[in-house]
């Protein structure tokens, strides 16, 4: 990969390491189109549901793609499906033919609603490569699916706020139950908070919820849900779900309480967020598009792609956490740990009864 998000990514103090940093370059200050005098675009975005400027998930990887086509001299443009969080397969279809029909030679696909859609579209365009974050093998050579292991990322920031002191929390996660990443994630919050739960000698308290999240946006309900949360003793909430964050950051505000980010560094987002849980998505994208131009597609084109700490694509911001009894220190064990595989995080129970009964015996889990 030819460039990547120097300036994020120190930010985060989390190197994603998948090739050489050429320059520094903040994404936000990029356009979210490139004028093209011919009417097509190179690269092309195709959104999840929620906003695209989600401060998450849709915006990380989105400024991925912007960040190769500038420091490359491609054209590039974003497309999002018709009907909002209520978007359908072929709204996603649609989306995504609109990008190949406009010249698209690389169309990145962001979440695990896409998969119906992209099958579609890839077997019809096949000279277009698809890019396909949080996705897997669709027996197309020309998809690329790119995953991580959110189970690493949710079991540090698990084991943190254990550490930290915390033992009321909560986990508000989207999907409605059924999207892996958020699983991986919820499944190991729970396994960190119980591993750091056994070493100090005591039992903490998970509320474990996927209410008022099957579309990822922010709700009433939700904040109401979240409120109650708080009111009756919830310290710090993890809030896995893309724009379900304004509603939970809302609440943790109203209450005095805090908040866990995720996927990118979400403190500048709100004064309540200590901590997020990361994932390369902006250095990953760049890096799945490189191959198409690199001439390397047959490395990711169809070959289910999982990214984790050995690849230093997930961890902690350790330079804007704002945790106090748990040190840097501390945490660079863990993450050696699990580098090397001294420590092995589960990300096979993923199921919501399978997280209620998996053994955690220091984790009281309070499913809602």
């Amino acid at each position: 990969m030819k460039k990547f998000l120097a300036l994020l990514l120190a930010m985060m103090m989390v190197v994603f390491t998948f090739g050489a940093v050429a320059e520094t370059v903040d994404p936000d200050t990029l356009p979210d189109e490139c004028a093209s005098e011919d009417g097509t675009y190179k690269l092309a975005f195709v959104t999840d549901v929620g906003q695209l400027k989600d401060k998450s998930f849709n915006q990380g990887t989105w400024n991925g793609v912007k960040a190769y086509a500038c420091a490359n001299g491609l054209t590039y443009k974003y497309y999002q499906p018709a009907n909002g969080d209520q978007a359908t397969d072929d709204d996603r279809y649609d989306a995504m033919k609109a990008a190949a029909d406009n010249g698209a030679e690389v169309i990145v696909a962001a979440g695990f609603m896409q998969g119906t859609a992209l099958a579609k579209a890839a077997a019809e365009f096949t000279g277009v490569k698809f890019v396909f974050i949080d996705g897997w093998s669709l027996g197309l050579p020309n998809v690329a699916p790119i995953a991580f292991a959110e189970e690493q990322s949710g079991y540090l920031a698990g084991y943190a706020v254990v550490k930290e002191g915390f033992e009321k929390v909560g986990f508000s996660g989207g999907g409605g139950g059924t999207n892996p990443a958020c699983a991986r994630y919820g499944y190991g919050f729970a396994q960190g908070m119980n591993a750091a739960a056994k070493e100090m000698g005591k039992t903490v308290e998970l509320k474990y919820s996927w209410q008022y999240g099957a579309t990822f946006s922010a709700s009433p309900e939700l904040q109401t849900m979240i409120s109650g949360w708080y009111e009756n003793g919830t310290q710090i909430v993890f809030a896995c779900g893309g724009s379900m964050f304004a509603s939970i950051t809302a609440a943790a505000s109203a209450n005095d309480a805090l908040v866990v980010g995720v996927d990118t560094d979400q403190s500048t987002q709100s004064e309540t967020v200590i901590l997020s849980a990361l994932k390369g998505l902006s250095a990953a994208t760049e890096w799945a598009i490189a191959k198409n131009y690199n001439g390397e597609w047959d490395t990711v084109g169809d070959v289910a792609t999982s990214l984790g700490a050995k690849d230093n694509a997930v961890g902690l911001p350790t330079a804007t956490w704002m945790l106090e009894n748990y040190t840097v220190e501390e945490y660079e064990a863990q993450l050696a740990a699990i580098k090397d595989g001294t420590l092995v995080v589960d990300n096979t129970v993923l199921e919501n009864d399978g997280v209620v009964n998996a053994g955690l015996d220091n984790v009281t889990i309070i499913y809602e």
